[in-house]
């Protein structure tokens, strides 16, 4: 399935494949995840026009998947991957990692970061496979804190989270 840059037109789609994909956390016991709303279409036009979102579209080319990025401390951060069920387990998210760090590298970018649920099977241990290992608090960059400063004022420290890095 082929990569490409997101359409503004496509952006409702996106938000979409965030709930679809978000409702495997019901089954493990986090429903106000499964609950929470995507990104609002003005946040993920801004990572539309940065060129910072990409998604896999199938045959008809219809997103299946999407990634958005931001540039945080000199490297490229995963803001959010998403595959919607259907397309999930055929490698389409390890897809848009590795177009994410070839692009990364082609801007001189030295790693990939992301924060994520420690325990979530299909997040740091899904990430760990794809390269990816968990930093320590004294690694955290400046905007990373910020990030993290984010996700605990959101609530999302009630499970365990990580930070995470993949050197290019």
């Amino acid at each position: 399935m082929p990569i490409r840059a997101v359409r503004l037109n496509e952006l409702p789609v996106l938000q979409v494949i965030e709930r679809a994909a978000g409702q495997c956390f019901r089954d493990i016991g986090m429903p106000e995840i499964a609950e929470d709303e995507p990104l609002p279409l003005g946040e993920l036009a801004r990572y539309h026009h940065a060129g910072l979102a990409w998604v896999v579209a199938d045959g008809a080319d219809v997103p299946v998947a999407y990634l958005i990025a931001d540039r945080v401390d000199g490297n490229l951060h995963v803001e959010q991957v998403s595959v919607h069920p259907d397309s999930a387990r055929r490698g389409v998210g390890r897809s848009l990692l590795e177009y994410l760090a070839a692009h990364a590298t082609s801007e001189g970018a030295p790693a990939l970061t992301l924060t994520t649920f420690a325990q979530v099977p299909w997040n740091a241990p899904y990430y760990a496979r794809c390269g990816f290992r968990i930093m320590e608090d004294g690694e955290f960059t400046p905007g990373l804190r910020k990030i993290r400063e984010r996700e605990t004022a959101h609530g999302l420290d009630r499970w365990p989270r990580v930070c995470m890095r993949r050197a290019l």
